[in-house]
């Protein structure tokens, strides 16, 4: 089979905020911004690469979800539950640098992971966990 990742699905609460943090502070480019019935759905990814996308969803436009299913995912995305994402990069201590001179809201400090691998952790304005792992 000849299948690839395409894009996946991040919650956003804040499309202004979501841009300035991922276009500003991790340097991704807006490949997309829709907007529909008020909300946005914006598709960002590494700059000047192509490939994989992240769409930046608003979850309360999810069909068939509930009043109490959108009350318990806004709970999740601000205790930072609901969306994860893992990124990588050649240079983690430069990344981490450039995150805290952002203010970004630190997880965990560049770590050596008893799994293998080190990364550091933030949040984004949504409260979406990004883990960021050096690369080999």
């Amino acid at each position: 089979m000849d299948i690839s990742i395409h894009s996946s699905f991040l919650p956003q609460n804040d499309p202004e905020a979501a841009i300035a943090f991922y276009r500003d502070t991790l340097g991704f480019e807006v490949r997309n911004d829709v907007g529909y019935g008020g909300k946005r759905w914006i598709t960002i990814g590494p700059a000047g690469q192509g490939g994989p996308s992240i769409v930046l969803y608003p979850p309360e436009a999810s069909p068939g979800i509930t009043d109490d299913e959108r009350r318990t995912i806004a709970e999740m995305m601000a205790k930072g539950t609901f969306g994860i994402v893992l990124l990588a990069t050649h240079d983690l201590a430069g990344t981490f640098e450039r995150l805290q001179a952002r203010d970004a809201d630190i997880v965990q400090e560049p770590t050596d992971q008893p799994y293998g691998v080190r990364d550091c952790a933030v949040r984004d304005p949504a409260g979406n966990m990004i883990r960021i792992q050096q690369l080999r």
